[in-house]
This record gives structure tokens, sequence and C-alpha cells, in this order.
């Protein structure tokens, strides 16, 4: 048996496009425009590592988030292993969000949350920002 090269970047691109199918259940944007990928590897033999953050600490349905991450994961790419790892110490804020995921949110609820947010708790210190890194 030959042994396949994977294309990392192609593999990466098709993830984070399918990853687009699964939804926050606090807010209705996909997570990957909420900014909860917060790590994407893929090794040289095909497995998937993916870091996911969470809108809320103590997400009730945290099992389900990340069974549909495998779930997506294993219909798109040939993966040998996936491993969902849920990052519970990095605090989300909207400041992760893209561009898009911003205008899904006024969209639905008819405001900027990042505007919000800053005027909020003010932008973030270079040390803020490293932290949630």
């Amino acid at each position: 048996m030959t042994e396949k090269t994977i294309d990392k970047e192609e593999w990466k691109r098709k993830l984070m496009e399918g990853l687009k199918e699964v939804y926050d259940p606090e807010i209705p944007v996909d997570i990957v425009n909420l900014g909860l990928i917060y790590d994407l590897k893929i090794s040289d033999e095909g497995d998937v590592y993916l870091k996911l953050g969470l809108t809320a600490p103590g997400c009730p349905v945290v099992d389900d988030l990340v069974y549909t991450v495998q779930e997506v994961v294993k219909e798109t790419v040939p993966a040998r292993n996936v491993d969902v790892d849920v990052d519970m110490e990095t605090q989300w804020s909207p400041l992760k969000m893209t561009a898009e995921g911003r205008d899904k949110f006024k969209k639905i609820y008819g405001y900027d949350i990042v505007e919000m947010w800053i005027q909020t708790y003010g932008m973030p210190t270079e040390d803020q920002k490293a932290q949630s890194s």
C-alpha cells in the first residue's frame, strides 16, 4: 500500500467550510464565524486536532457540540483520528468573531455586538489579548 500525501491546506479549507454548518446553541451563528475554532491541526498521518471554545462557560450542550464537530470532520475528510478538545480556560468574547459573524449577528439582533462590547468593556489591552489567545 502506498502512502498518500495529505494536502493539509485543502483539508483545513474543507473543514472550516464544513464547520460553518455547526451552530452555537446560544447564538444562532456558526462556530467558525463566532471565532470558536481556537486551533486546528492536521498531522501528516491524517489525525485532526481541533480546539473548540464556548460562548458560555458551563454550556449544557457541550457534549452534543463536540459530537457534531467530530461528525462533520469525519464526513468532510478521511481523518484517521479526530480529537476535539474543549477549551474551558479561554474566555470567549465577541472580539473573536469574523466580519461575517458580526454581520450575521447584526441581521438577527439588530445591533453590533462588538461595538456594544467595546462600549461596555473597552478595547482589550495587549496583556488581555495574550491571555485570551
